[in-house]
């Protein structure tokens, strides 16, 4: 298996953990191996060290220098369209579709149950008459 996300200034990676779950941010620097500088300004990631266990690479990647401030990091997130780019992938999607099945009441929930009983017995029904039909074929 060939690697393709490197940890590299100007990688943007996703945080799993700590006060900017969720959000997206840029590598500015590399401090150690366990650790590195990131910043998000568009995302609302203040610059700051965190460690590598805590962010999960993604694939995109914006130009930056060793160290670019915080005001250049802006500049080139917001002309890459990183963040549009990445609300666009499935990973993103299902983020979002976790997130809002989360907030559901107990009576959405509810219908949401109810749809897919009716999906699933109509599936069922359809796939009972293709099968009946298929074995009067024979």
């Amino acid at each position: 298996m060939i690697y393709t996300k490197y940890v590299e200034i100007g990688r943007i990676v996703f945080i799993n953990d700590g006060p900017f779950k969720g959000k997206l941010a840029a590598i500015v620097n590399v401090v150690d191996g366990n650790r590195i500088l990131i910043d998000g300004p568009t995302t609302g990631v203040k610059r700051s060290v965190i460690n590598l266990k805590k962010i999960v690479l993604t694939k995109f990647k914006i130009p930056l220098r060793v160290g670019q401030r915080t005001g250049k990091v802006q500049k080139a997130f917001e002309s890459s369209g990183v963040v549009e780019a990445f609300n666009q992938t499935n990973w993103a999607k299902k983020i979002a579709a976790k997130e809002k099945r989360s907030k559901l009441t107990d009576f959405e929930r509810y219908k949401v149950m109810r749809i897919k009983q009716l999906k699933n017995r109509i599936i069922t029904h359809e796939f009972n008459r293709l099968k009946k039909a298929a074995n009067k074929a024979k």
